[in-house]
């Protein structure tokens, strides 16, 4: 039943509260009013369930997600007539005929059978109390030290509450209803759904909505999906009629929520839904809410309690969240930027659970049938950076549905290499979803782009780097090296420069102006040879580790020495393609060719200067204003090119209000989440790992202290964080200085510290670094020497003076060192 054709008499019900002062924790997103549209919605999840709560006192809207309620059904998208076509398209390329080949790609390369599935929402459930449109006193929040809601208000002097969570441990979604006066709970609660023919009904006293996943470009919906709630009360009665539960005169009333789907795994839809609907609600009704939040309470803060950051507060912190947005870049408010970096860890533990699926585009939260670019997983960024903050934010956990994920992308990725390209191991493109997809979608200006499987192998090798965890190497190692198979295969010699290249591909999701000026499709783009120089070196080092096949590895450096390096253009800037093409004013949201700056490490102030200055200077050409995540990719690439202060100034410009008049442009939205716009969720992500990035750099084999710290954060402290090599730190600074560091080393090893400040040891004696750090975890890309255009003018950066000192710790054990 959809709310717009449908109207719906209900009888409205109260319940109360003893008026608390409003909470100015520092762990909470607060409000003085409901929330109007979704945007202003407070997101709670648990990693299968997500639920959006609105807080309207007299009509209760909770938007309700299951993590695989998708459209269509098991698939493959592979082009069969793409094999026939490559060599064509290639050639066209070489020629410098980049329409022509646009055109044949698009015909002979692209799906032919579905571009991907969109994520959909379940519906919403609804509760509406009589008489409560004039309230007094109203305030909600979303407590992400508990993650818990609450909704306060007072209608006629009777106060009222409401307590909202996402069970971790039971798997329901819960709503308490409490009142100051016995006897007020009166409501009623139905729920809704966009889908067609999914009329609500009644099952006893509970509320039951069955339906089944939408049919979309053919492809057959058979995702079933089943919802139930159902109320516990105390005093009153409870009833339900026609799909509407009637509470009637309770002294208090929790409502259960359960939903659950037929699916199993990507390829299998066997699971009853209704029986897994009943446990969960069946299961939650033995509890009352209070033993149901303690659970959730204790699970939930076992991961989010690891980290701790301070960068101090003032009196901004007490105006409502959305003010304290709007106001961000106006007046200092250090306390908002710990609540941003703090959200983001949130949502990571909300919405990307172990067993379950990897956070999409917008986490788990949508309210469509047909979101943006149907809420899938897109490959060539978004997926990977909704994952940055996982393992620096000692959240290792949360990164396993990514993993699994990537498990399940290279064997449908290993049929699509076959299918395409007659290549062994495994593709893919720029986007995926739930059925795991792996063939080109939409375009060839953005899905000729077979990268991808190259950048989920990064991902899964950081993973190492930060857990030294070799059984979880020789876990991941064979979807590297099916990776790694499918480029010696694809992988073609470019007859104008000699090199090894891929092609055809495109630089994410820009144009160049080779052919009529606005080409896609290109051979040997920057970002792909990055992005194979990582998958090679990273293959090579895990071979050594755990795999010994030495025949492989050779075959795989005799690839690597044969790939371009990266070029500095006329205009000083790091070039993007292969020919220097690049247009200073060019300010597209992608930095695609900086991947070698941020994720990566491959250009350094260390060891690659004049590609630093160049990658520098490509960022200032993009200029600092963009979409959402763009911005909070711009945080980190600032922040490793150890400009704290101009990485501050994105966080500013991240942290603008985003209205309902706003239709272009990035920012944040009142209720904190990322705008594209619309709402995508890695520009929280991004931020989050920005902000850790300002404070504590591993990538360079050794941990760095405060590499761009703002000059506004004075004094601060960041605690738990983890860097590669395994170690958890503990980092306070006063005036821009260290003043204490605590590292608990999770392996044995030497661990270099690196810093502008000098320390003090305690109980031990440090010695000064020399030479090279042979720590393995912590090994540095070794990169060619750029190829420099003669019309570039590169200045030489001078480093600011480091201190070094390296120390031999021990697993286990943890290691105190002072400033001086």
């Amino acid at each position: 039943m959809n709310l717009k054709n449908k109207i719906i008499v209900i009888c409205f019900g109260f319940f109360s509260f003893a008026v608390m002062a409003q909470s100015k924790s520092d762990l909470k997103l607060w409000y003085d009013k409901p929330a109007a549209i979704w945007n202003e919605a407070l997101p709670l999840g648990n990693g299968r369930l997500g639920a959006m709560v609105f807080g309207n006192p007299s009509i209760e809207r909770l938007q309700l997600n299951e993590e695989t309620i998708w459209a269509g059904s098991p698939n493959s998208n592979a082009h069969s007539k793409s094999l026939a076509a490559l060599p064509v398209v290639r050639k066209l390329i070489f020629d410098g005929k980049f329409d022509e080949a646009h055109t044949l790609a698009d015909k002979e390369m692209m799906s032919q059978t579905n571009n991907g599935m969109p994520y959909q929402t379940f519906g919403s459930v609804y509760v509406s109390f009589s008489g409560h449109d004039k309230f007094t006193n109203y305030y909600r929040d979303l407590n992400i030290d508990n993650a818990t809601a609450t909704v306060k208000y007072v209608v006629n002097g009777v106060e009222y509450k409401r307590e909202i969570l996402t069970a971790f441990s039971d798997q329901v979604v819960a709503v308490k209803l409490t009142a100051s006066k016995p006897g007020m709970i009166t409501c009623n609660v139905m729920m809704n759904s966009p889908f067609d023919k999914t009329e609500p009904y009644s099952d006893g006293n509970q509320s039951v909505l069955s339906g089944v996943g939408s049919t979309v470009e053919g492809l057959k919906g058979k995702i079933k999906f089943q919802g139930r709630t159902a109320v516990k009360n105390v005093g009153g009665s409870v009833s339900s009629k026609n799909g509407i539960i009637s509470i009637d005169g309770a002294d208090e009333a929790t409502l259960y929520i359960s939903i659950a789907t037929n699916f199993v795994d990507y390829k299998t839809l066997d699971l009853n839904q209704e029986e897994k609907c009943k446990r969960f609600l069946e299961a939650a009704l033995t509890k009352n809410f209070e033993e149901i939040k303690k659970s959730h309470v204790a699970y939930y803060q076992k991961f989010f309690h690891r980290v701790a950051l301070d960068l101090g507060t003032n009196a901004a912190a007490n105006a409502t969240t959305d003010e304290r947005i709007r106001n961000f870049s106006k007046q200092f408010d250090p306390q908002l930027a710990a609540l941003y970096f703090q959200f983001g860890r949130y949502l990571l533990i909300s919405s990307s659970q172990p067993g379950g699926q990897p956070a999409n585009l917008q986490g788990i939260w949508n309210d469509m049938l047909f979101p943006a670019w149907e809420s899938k997983y897109t490959m060539n960024i978004n997926a990977e950076m909704n994952y940055w903050p996982a393992e620096v934010t000692n959240l290792s956990e949360m990164h396993e549905p990514f993993i699994q994920m990537a498990k399940e992308l290279a064997v449908t990725g290993h049929e699509t290499a076959k299918i395409m390209y007659n290549a062994n191991g495994w593709v893919l493109h720029h986007n995926t979803d739930i059925w795991r997809i792996t063939g080109p979608i939409d375009h060839a200006t953005s899905g000729m782009w077979p990268t991808g499987g190259a950048w989920v192998s990064q991902d899964l090798w950081e993973k190492y780097l930060y857990t030294g965890d070799k059984n979880y190497l020789k876990e991941i190692y064979p979807i590297m090296k099916g990776a790694a198979e499918f480029f010696l295969d694809f992988l073609v010699k470019d007859p104008n420069t000699g090199y090894l290249v891929v092609v055809p591909s495109v630089s994410p999701e820009n144009t160049h102006p080779g052919g009529s000026g606005a080409a896609t499709l290109s051979s040997g783009t920057t970002m792909d040879n990055q992005l194979l120089f990582d998958l090679f070196s990273n293959v090579i080092r895990a071979t050594d580790i755990v795999s010994g096949d030495q025949v492989f590895a050779k075959k795989v450096k005799e690839a690597l020495a044969k790939m371009p390096p990266m070029k500095i253009g006329q205009y000083n800037q790091l070039q993007e393609w292969q020919d220097d093409w690049d247009n200073p004013k060019d300010n597209h949201r992608h930095v695609s060719h900086l991947y070698g700056l941020f994720p990566s490490n491959q250009i350094s102030a260390f060891r690659t200067p004049e590609l630093f200055e160049a990658a520098k200077q490509s960022l200032i050409y993009r200029t600092d204003e963009s979409t959402g995540w763009s911005m909070g990719w711009k945080v980190n690439l600032w922040a490793r090119l150890l400009d704290g202060n101009h990485a501050y100034k994105l966080l500013n410009d991240q942290l603008k209000l985003v209205t309902p008049e706003q239709r272009k442009g990035g920012g944040t939205y009142p209720n904190m989440l990322d705008a594209h716009q619309p709402f995508q969720i890695d520009g929280n992500f991004g931020c989050t790992s920005g902000i850790v990035e300002m404070l504590i750099q591993s990538q360079e084999g050794a941990i760095q202290l405060l590499p761009a710290l703002p000059t506004v954060w004075k004094d601060g402290s960041i605690k738990g964080i983890v860097t590669r090599g395994g170690y958890v730190v503990d980092l306070e600074w006063k005036n821009n200085k260290v003043s204490m560091l605590k590292i608990q080393a999770k392996l044995d090893g030497n661990c270099r510290l690196r810093l502008e400040s000098t320390l003090k040891a305690d109980g031990f004696q440090l010695k000064k670094a020399k030479g090279q750090n042979p720590n393995e975890l912590f090994q540095s890309a070794d990169v060619k020497k750029a190829v420099i255009s003669e019309k570039a003018t590169i200045k030489k950066f001078k480093l600011p003076k480091y201190n070094e000192y390296d120390i031999d710790m021990k697993a286990g054990k943890t290691y105190t060192f002072y400033g001086n």
